[in-house]
């Protein structure tokens, strides 16, 4: 593969991650507003729904540290594509000294790069279906008791 195809599969890549910002943001309401209505109506919930709301909540969590390693990620990518970052070597480098990579020496492909990161949004479009799914659920289940 020649530069300005790597540049611009860098690009496209930081584009793609770049997109799921939607799916970030729809995760992050979702935690709030159930967070929300734990806190101000926690006690007058049927325990079935309090422990989806909860669930919701909890889910965020890891929802939230995916979308922030996707976020990460597309700033690399966007760094990579634009040369602000010479050289996968470089960038590894650099995360091994910020402590958020190990082994700066074995360094991945580009390619395997990219599927990585495909794989790790598609983990956070599943965590984001789940709290969508379980939200849906606590809804459905306020009334019981």
């Amino acid at each position: 593969m020649n530069e300005d195809n790597d540049r611009a599969l860098c690009s496209a890549t930081a584009g793609l991650l770049r997109a799921s910002e939607a799916l970030a943001f729809w995760g992050l309401a979702l935690s709030f507003i159930s967070a929300l209505v734990l806190a101000l109506t926690g006690r007058s919930l049927g325990s079935a729904a309090w422990i989806a709301y909860a669930a919701v909540t909890l889910i965020g969590l890891p929802e939230r540290y995916l979308a922030l390693r996707l976020r990460l990620d597309a700033t690399l990518f966007d760094g990579l594509a634009k040369a602000t970052i010479a050289s996968l070597p470089s960038m590894d480098r650099a995360l091994e000294q910020l402590g958020l990579r190990r082994n700066a020496d074995a360094s991945r492909p580009l390619a395997d790069r990219v599927l990585g990161s495909r794989q790790l949004m598609q983990r956070h479009g599943i965590a984001v279906i789940a709290q969508t799914i379980v939200f849906a659920m606590a809804l459905a289940m306020q009334d019981w008791r």
